[in-house]
């Protein structure tokens, strides 16, 4: 099944492309839809997910969000000392709730969430989720770094993870996660190229392993093999891909196949 990635980013002047109804939060007319197709070498006619919306933080779009938080999300929000990591983790969780609102036609601010089990050891610590019988109504994810925020839905299980460009230190300290060939193709890499080529592998990996429940603590993580390239290597069962990102990020999605 073709993955498709509709990235939504914010224009003040752009229809909403969702019911979002006037609830608490960013004015409906601030999102703006543009499709981008990335076709990963299958038929494209499969439909329009996943979705993917990638939301920029600040303190006045943190402060239109906050109303949508529970109680508990406020309190963590408080604990943040820095202002901008506040900003940041308000603004994706109320977007988060705001997008999960209009999918389900619920009230984001009543939304509540259950831990799905985990797939290691079946405990309540799984994936993030909405109730429901047999199971959620939509799959979600949220990854967030920077200033920027990336949330993906599905109808099945969804995997996003976006991050910010590394330096050179650090693809030397965390290489060593990887598979040995993703390491062998970095090596071979000229220094100026290893920084993108890492993040790609690293945002396929995190995608994969957080559409699965699991995250890089998996002990699959360093045996995977997802590749450092311009394509993704696939992996059983599910589709990844590279997602468009602003200059300095890299971003990528995993969805379950069907």
């Amino acid at each position: 099944m073709a993955l498709w990635s509709t990235v939504n980013t914010t224009d003040s002047t752009a229809p909403a492309p969702l019911p979002v109804r006037p609830l608490p939060g960013p004015p409906s007319s601030s999102l703006r839809r543009a499709r981008l197709r990335t076709p990963v070498g299958v038929p494209q006619e499969s439909g329009p997910w996943p979705q993917l919306w990638l939301v920029s933080a600040d303190e006045a779009t943190a402060a239109s969000y906050a109303p949508l938080l529970s109680a508990a999300e406020r309190e963590r929000a408080e604990g943040f000392l820095r202002p901008a990591d506040r900003a940041l983790y308000v603004t994706s969780h109320g977007a988060l709730r705001q997008l999960l609102g209009a999918y389900v036609d619920e009230d984001p601010a009543a939304l509540e969430f259950v831990r799905e089990p985990c797939p290691g050891c079946g405990g309540p610590h799984g994936r993030p989720a909405l109730p429901g019988e047999p199971g959620p109504p939509i799959h979600f994810s949220l990854s967030h770094t920077g200033s920027l925020a990336l949330l993906g839905f599905a109808d099945r299980p969804v995997g996003v993870d976006i991050e910010q460009l590394p330096k050179d230190s650090v693809v030397d300290e965390v290489a060593a996660a990887l598979h040995p060939r993703e390491r062998e193709e970095l090596a071979a890499l000229v220094p100026v190229a290893r920084s993108a080529a890492f993040a790609r592998c690293w945002t396929r990996k995190e995608a994969y392993f957080k559409g699965r429940g699991d995250g890089i603590a998996s002990e699959e993580f360093t045996t995977s093999v997802v590749g450092t390239g311009a394509s993704p290597q696939q992996l059983p069962g599910w589709t990844l891909a590279d997602i468009p990102a602003p200059p300095g990020f890299a971003a990528a999605c995993a969805l379950r196949d069907a």
